[in-house]
């Protein structure tokens, strides 16, 4: 390989020195301007003497090209002349003349005439034309069900299903509305794991949701956002007046432009007296105007039938129930504390003994009660000291009337329908391996120890030998939650009921 180059360089040479020859006899006899082009000849020569790396080898065609026609007297004034080549043999192979165009250059070229023409095209489209909304769409991406879900190009993306979400925001969250969270791993101050299957996991930063909505006054919303701290979707709203942000629970079917507001304080709803004194008309007028999602009233101005959610325990407390996706509850009745007691389950049955159409029962007798009471007049707001709040899970209890509630169900109805599909996105969100009990030897587990898969005919216990599925606290009695009217269902009543 090394002879060839250095042949072909010297043929070069050989035919540079007889293009150099020919030239000098046809400039000799041309114009003035032919001497000057040929006098900044050997200038331009020893520019490219200097820089030899940065040429290619000219081959013998383009040369005989030279010779046979631009080296002709009435053209030597417009043809630059002919770069030597270098001496070396490998600065030969990569030499080029100045003019000639390297294949990234071509390539880049090209690239762009394709994305001019791509974006003519799209231009001149029907839909373009009428001022529609073009999407371009992934032909491995499907948005076209329910779900999002990506063709099968790695095992990893065969079984992965998220939620369809083009309305949540895409850009970072409010910077002044979060905090660092510090993760722990699993472990106390002393090091020491408590709470295995946990570690690792993507740095998140904690969203500070306003649970309490003391703020009266019409709010915007800006947007709609994933927070990693939650199921659900938070909203970032703007006080019209103030100009205060804050992030609230987001309520299915809340959009960016839509219009919240709280109604807890007294002022916004219109005097300290308005339990006593607003008439029935005036109390329909307000419910008509203030029954929106997202908005936060007292219990006693909801109607009855409401859905609600992020209801508070206690009259100045935040939200602590139905706070979790695509979950809500239902005011079902008013009554007082005293009427209540007598709902509740006796001490010596249990919620297992009621049948579906038991519960349905008590629950339309309990709304009877509820509508006999208030139907008539408003008094019963005075009178009346606690309302039924049907819950998720189908648990009835008691909340007092001056707590309060937003309207609506909590958005992400479907984020119990996402499969992650690996298990990396798992270890994504801080999740680490557990290892079951029945896999390990009998000196780390209850279950652990044995041939196969037996846990010795026990029932199930935790590592530390606590009893699993042990209530932990009865029905009714002394020491039970005095609060709760009916249970959720269990056993067989929740399977029927699901």
């Amino acid at each position: 390989m090394t002879s060839l180059l250095a042949q072909r360089a010297s043929s070069l040479r050989g035919l540079w020195s007889m293009a150099t020859s020919t030239s000098a006899a046809a400039a000799s006899s041309s114009s003035t301007a032919s001497a000057s082009a040929a006098a900044s000849a050997p200038s331009s020569m020893a520019r490219l003497h200097r820089n030899p790396s940065s040429l290619r080898s000219m081959t013998t065609t383009s040369i005989r090209r030279g010779l046979g026609g631009s080296l002709s007297s009435h053209s030597l004034s417009v043809v630059e002349t002919p770069s030597p080549p270098p001496s070396s043999a490998a600065a030969a192979h990569q030499w080029r003349p100045p003019s000639m165009a390297s294949r990234k250059e071509r390539r880049q070229v090209k690239k762009k005439a394709q994305k001019n023409a791509k974006k003519a095209k799209k231009e001149n489209t029907l839909a373009a034309q009428m001022g529609l909304k073009q999407e371009t769409v992934s032909p491995f991406v499907r948005v076209d069900r329910q779900f999002k879900t990506f063709k099968p190009l790695t095992p990893s993306l065969r079984w992965v299903r998220y939620n369809l979400n083009p309305h949540l925001h895409k850009g970072s969250p409010e910077r002044s509305l979060t905090r660092a969270k510090r993760s722990t791993g699993g472990r106390n101050h002393h090091g020491h794991v408590t709470v295995r299957g946990r570690g690792g996991g993507v740095r998140r930063r904690i969203r500070l949701v306003d649970f309490y909505r003391w703020e009266a006054g019409s709010q915007e919303v800006v947007r709609i956002e994933y927070d990693p701290g939650r199921s659900a979707h938070i909203a970032l709203v703007k006080h019209k007046e103030t100009g205060k942000q804050s992030y609230i629970l987001a309520p299915e079917g809340l959009r960016a432009g839509d219009t919240v507001e709280s109604y807890r304080t007294n002022d916004a709803v219109g005097g300290s007296g308005a339990e006593g004194s607003v008439s029935a008309l005036d109390l329909g007028i307000f419910r008509t105007k203030a029954i929106r999602a997202g908005n936060v009233l007292p219990l006693h101005l909801i109607p009855i039938g409401t859905m609600i959610h992020a209801i508070s325990l206690m009259p100045n407390g935040p939200a602590k129930l139905v706070r979790s996706a695509g979950s809500s509850g239902q005011l079902i009745a008013f009554t007082n504390r005293s009427k209540a007691q007598k709902t509740p389950l006796g001490e010596g049955s249990s919620a297992n003994e009621n049948t579906e159409e038991d519960e349905a029962a008590a629950t339309a007798a309990a709304a009877a009660e509820g509508e006999a009471e208030n139907g008539a007049t408003n008094s019963a707001m005075v009178t009346t000291s606690h309302a039924q709040v049907k819950l998720q899970s189908g648990e009835v209890r008691l909340v007092p009337v001056n707590c309060c509630a937003a309207i609506g169900r909590v958005s992400n109805i479907d984020h119990q329908h996402v499969r992650l599909g690996k298990a990396g996105r798992s270890r994504w969100l801080g999740r680490r391996p557990k290892v079951r009990g029945v896999a390990m030897n009998k000196v780390d587990h209850p279950h652990g120890g044995g041939r196969g898969k037996s846990k010795s005919n026990l029932h199930p216990r935790s590592k530390w030998g606590v009893l699993q599925g042990k209530r932990t606290r009865k029905p009714g009695g002394k020491k039970g939650n005095k609060m709760v009217v009916r249970e959720r269902p269990r056993g067989r009543a929740s399977k029927t009921r699901a």
